[in-house]
């Protein structure tokens, strides 16, 4: 199982937010570019890179620093963006400029017949982001729940073609009350795509705890907070991951 660093940019700072509220942002870095590199050499073997700004905007706010990040890392290592990607010419400039996978979240709720094209165009490069709280799907960085169930859209989306799923609970992400291992498992049984876990990910016992869940197809957990608070070490947690992976 992949433990995946999570830098997400506002403003061109490297922040994290608690429960998506951009209001309520804690800055970590200033140097977003230092931070790629940073998690490269902590062994890290992929990043998760959100626009927040693009997210809140509809469209790229922070692409020339994203560009930045992607050049730091080169091609050691996968990369998977999101936030504000609507259209296939913004997939195929951040595709161009290295990045491995673009996450697309709001606009493959509000408009399946893009992710669509997405999947079709660029088979392999597309993820499906969904954030839900009670199994109900949440859009417009987690301001408007639908009545959309995670599941059954989960389901359409695999049929389109989606590289994978990053599955986020709403209700916990930014605030260091463990993983909802239960609706991620849940999810992941009932997909043929693997199933990336976000959100509230606080300690080694969560990593443990969804490496004993890595044979329902969930190959990765991507982590903020926990690294930036220090109440998870990187190294550790990818070791006991790559150890319990094995055994």
């Amino acid at each position: 199982m992949l433990i995946i660093p999570a830098i997400d940019i506002k403003d061109g700072h490297c922040v994290r937010l608690k429960q998506g509220d951009m209001n309520d942002a804690t800055v970590y870095s200033e140097d977003p570019e230092g931070m790629a590199r940073h998690w490269l050499e902590q062994g890290a073997r992929r990043l998760h890179l959100v626009d927040l700004n693009g997210a809140a905007a509809g469209k790229p706010k922070n692409e020339s620093i994203i560009r930045d990040m992607v050049a730091a890392v080169g091609d050691s290592i996968p990369v998977q963006l999101g936030g504000g990607i609507r259209d296939l010419d913004t997939i195929e400039r951040y595709l161009d400029v290295g990045v491995t996978y673009v996450i697309i979240g709001t606009a493959a709720v509000k408009n399946p017949g893009f992710l669509q094209d997405a999947c079709i165009a660029f088979p392999g490069h597309v993820i499906v982001g969904l954030d839900a709280k009670d199994g109900r799907v949440a859009v417009e960085a987690w301001s408007k729940l639908t009545g959309h169930d995670v599941i059954d859209l989960a389901k359409k989306f695999q049929d389109y073609g989606v590289e994978s799923v990053v599955y986020t609970d709403i209700g916990r992400d930014g605030m260091l009350t463990g993983v909802n291992i239960g609706a991620t498992v849940k999810l992941a049984r009932e997909l043929r795509v693997p199933v990336i876990a976000s959100g509230g990910l606080t300690s080694l016992e969560d990593v443990k705890a969804l490496c004993e869940v890595e044979n329902e197809g969930i190959t990765g957990v991507i982590t903020g907070r926990a690294l930036y608070h220090g109440t998870l070490d990187f190294k550790e947690a990818q070791v006991t991951a790559d150890r319990r992976g094995k055994s």
